[in-house]
C-alpha cells in the first residue's frame, strides 16, 4: 500500500468567547488574544492507493500559510509514493528519514509542524489498517479522559476573569488555565473558585528573569497548579531552573526544538511539568519519546493542546496513556460549528473503539469554513482558494 495523494485544508471557524470586544483591535499573534474572533487550523489528509485516509494537524494558527507552504513544497513530496508504514517502528523510521532529509530547513518551526501532521496521519492510517483505536495501539490502560478548560485572555480585567472562571467551574471543570499576566487578575480567579479546583496560568513568555522572580513571589500564596512559560526567551532554561527555587511549579515545553529540545529542558532541571504539543513537536512518535524522557527524569507530563482538529484527537489518545490524574487541555470557547459533531463535548468522555483517531471531520465544515485547499499527487499540485 502506497501514499498516492496528500490533501491540505486550511480552515477558520468563528467562535464566541463570551467576552466583550477590546476597545482597540490589534494585529494578534496569540490564539488566546481578546482580538481574535475565529480560530484557524491546518488539516492534512494522507490518501493511499487502497482508499484508506489518515488525518493529521499542523500547528500554525495565524502563521498557517507558512506551514502550508512547507507542506506543499517540502514535506508532502517526501512522503508521496512511499509505502505506508505497517508498524510503530516503521513510522518512527520513516519520520527519522524525513527529519534527516529536511533538517537544513530547521529543527523546529513550519517544517517541524508539517512533519507533525504527517506523523499523526500515519498513526491514524496504522490504526485503520489494523482496525484498532489509537489508544489501544499506544497501550493505554484507560479510555476515559477528563478535559481542563484553557481560557482565552480577558485583558487582565479581574472582575471579568472571576466571572469567566465561575462559568467554567459551573460547567463541571475541575481544572482551569488562565492566559492573564497581572497578579490581581490571577488572584481574582483564585478567590472566585473553590480551593479544590486547580488553577494554572500561561503567561506566554513575557518577563525577564528579574520580573519573573518578582511576580512569582506574588503568586506563590495562590498555590497555582503551575506557572507556564514565564521567562523570555522560552529557551532560557537556566533562568527557569533558578525560578523554580521560588517555589511556584513551572511548566514549559510547547516551544522547545522538537522532542530533542526536551533533553536540554530536563537536564537543566527547568520544569516541574513538561508540555509537548503533538502538532508542533513532531507528532505522536516524537510525543512518545518525550513521555519516555520525562519518565527517566521523573518529570510530570501534561500535553499542550490549543487545537480542535486531528491534533486534538491525537492528544486525547496520548493523555489516555498517562496517569489517571492527567487531564486534557481544550480551548474553552464556543465554536460556530463542530469539526467533529460526534465527539462528546462533556468534561469527561470515553474514547471510542473506532479505528485510528476515532472520528472523521465533517465534510460540510471543511467546505463551509475553508480558506484554502491543496492536493498533491502524481499529477502535480492542485490548489483552490
Amino acid at each position: 500500500m502506497k501514499i498516492t495523494a496528500i490533501e491540505i485544508t486550511r480552515i477558520a471557524i468563528p467562535f464566541d468567547a463570551h467576552r466583550r470586544q477590546p476597545d482597540a483591535q490589534e494585529t494578534t499573534y496569540n490564539a488566546a488574544s481578546p482580538s481574535l474572533k475565529r480560530m484557524e487550523t491546518l488539516l492534512v489528509k494522507v490518501i493511499t492507493d487502497d482508499g484508506i485516509e489518515g488525518w493529521g494537524e499542523a500547528f500554525g494558527h495565524l502563521s498557517n500559510p507558512v506551514t502550508e507552504q512547507a507542506l506543499i513544497n517540502l514535506v508532502s513530496p517526501f512522503f508521496l509514493q512511499r509505502t505506508v508504514p505497517t508498524s510503530q517502528q516503521e513510522i518512527a523510521e520513516v519520520m527519522q528519514s524525513a527529519e534527516q532529509a529536511l533538517h537544513a530547513f530547521g529543527r523546529s518551526g513550519p517544517v517541524r509542524y508539517a512533519l507533525s501532521a504527517l506523523d499523526t496521519a500515519l498513526w491514524d492510517l496504522l490504526g485503520k489498517q489494523q482496525l484498532r483505536p489509537l489508544w489501544q495501539l499506544l497501550g493505554a490502560t484507560r479510555t476515559q479522559v477528563e478535559r481542563y478548560a484553557s481560557l482565552v485572555s480577558y485583558g487582565n480585567n479581574a472582575q471579568e476573569v472571576a466571572t469567566q472562571v465561575q462559568r467554567a467551574h459551573a460547567e463541571g471543570y475541575r481544572a482551569l488555565k488562565l492566559h492573564e499576566t497581572h497578579p490581581d487578575a490571577i488572584a481574582a480567579a483564585r478567590d472566585a473558585l473553590p480551593p479544590d479546583v486547580s488553577l494554572m496560568v500561561d503567561v506566554n513568555c513575557p518577563w525577564s528573569r528579574e520580573q519573573a522572580h518578582s511576580i512569582a513571589s506574588e503568586l506563590r500564596p495562590l498555590q497555582l497548579g503551575w506557572l507556564e512559560e514565564p521567562i523570555w526567551p522560552p529557551d532560557d532554561f537556566l533562568g527557569l531552573s533558578q525560578l523554580r527555587e521560588n517555589g511556584v511549579p513551572l511548566a514549559a515545553g510547547e516551544n522547545v526544538d522538537g522532542d530533542f529540545g526536551f533533553v536540554n529542558l530536563f537536564e537543566s532541571g527547568a520544569v516541574d511539568i513538561a508540555q509537548p504539543s503533538v502538532a508542533k513537536v513532531g507528532g505522536i512518535t516524537a510525543a512518545l519519546r518525550v513521555f519516555e524522557l520525562a519518565r527517566q527524569y521523573r518529570v510530570k507530563v501534561v500535553p499542550h493542546c490549543f487545537y480542535y482538529g486531528a491534533g486534538m484527537l491525537a492528544t486525547a489518545h496520548l493523555v489516555a496513556t498517562l496517569p489517571d490524574d492527567i487531564k486534557m487541555e481544550i480551548p474553552w470557547i464556543t465554536f460556530e460549528a463542530q469539526l467533529y459533531p460526534l465527539l462528546p463535548q462533556s468534561v469527561r468522555f470515553n474514547l471510542n473503539d473506532a479505528p485510528g483517531l476515532g472520528y472523521e471531520p465533517d465534510p460540510a465544515v471543511l467546505r463551509d469554513y475553508r480558506l484554502s485547499w491543496t492536493r498533491i499527487d502524481s499529477q502535480g499540485v492542485k490548489k483552490h482558494v
